[in-house]
């Protein structure tokens, strides 16, 4: 079974992300606003971490680190920066799903 992933960012860019990505053995999940992470998090108990884009604006992205927190304080929240655009979101969500999450999962099945 794979993992999942939540990524939270614009919807076009959430799918596009997920497409390019698509090689990775997660399955992803998408929001783009507070009502479909509630969603998301309440009908889904297998989310393993979120990915944050940068390009949700402050308060919002504040908002959404606080919903989760609290909804699911298991969860590991990832926000990207800023500075490397939308089309930093793939590598930087590569990045976390490979680095971080599926070595954890080949450490716990050693």
């Amino acid at each position: 079974m794979h993992p999942i992933v939540l990524l939270v960012a614009d919807m076009p860019q959430s799918c596009e992300i997920a497409q390019q990505l698509d090689h990775l053995p997660i399955e992803w999940l998408g929001a783009h606003d507070h009502g479909e992470v509630v969603r998301q998090l309440e009908t889904e108990p297998r989310i393993e971490c979120v990915i944050m884009g940068g390009g949700l604006d402050d308060r919002m992205r504040g908002d959404l680190v606080g919903l989760i927190a609290q909804m699911r304080p298991d969860v590991c929240i990832h926000l990207k920066d800023r500075a490397s655009g939308p089309h930093g979101l793939a590598p930087f969500a590569a990045q976390i799903v490979e680095n971080i999450l599926l070595r954890k999962r080949e450490r716990e099945a050693a």
